[in-house]
């Protein structure tokens, strides 16, 4: 009987680094949790970081993703586009984050969608801002809309 092991070639982000990874690998590095897209205040005095449940104005709430990816820095020009170059200096990065976690030599998340396969792993696990979020348009004061959970 001829042997029926398979020939399991291991996942793009096991194999390669941030940087050289495809376009079409990296974008799908994001598990569309939208915690990046927090409004996040850090305080000049002590370099505190902290992250709001206000969103961007571009984060469809809904799905978790951005709603204008395209355009999102003429819309939003402090919207950072992630490099592999910059990962490891953006602090704000949520711990959950793949780019953060592969460039720390971590493996993704068991409820990320490369590794379940299913898309909404995410919000089932409660790793998205769904439901936790609200609109950039109904915040005040960002100061009374800090929370933990992003982190």
């Amino acid at each position: 009987m001829p042997d029926e092991t398979t020939d399991a070639t291991p996942p793009f982000w096991q194999t390669r680094t941030l940087a050289e990874m495809t376009p079409e690998e990296w974008e799908s590095l994001c598990d569309g949790c939208g915690k990046c897209c927090l409004h996040k205040l850090q305080y000049e005095d002590t370099g505190e970081l902290y992250y709001t449940n206000v969103a961007c104005r571009l984060l469809d709430l809904g799905n978790c993703r951005c709603s204008r990816y395209e355009t999102r820095q003429k819309l939003v020009p402090d919207c950072v586009a992630l490099r592999a170059d910059k990962v490891m200096e953006l602090n704000w990065l949520p711990s959950t984050c793949a780019y953060r976690l592969l460039a720390n030599g971590q493996p993704l998340a068991w409820w990320h969608p490369l590794v379940s396969g299913d898309p909404d792993s995410v919000h089932a696990a409660g790793q998205s801002v769904r439901g936790r979020a609200i609109p950039e348009r109904k915040a005040d004061i960002l100061d009374h809309h800090i929370v933990t959970w992003p982190a």
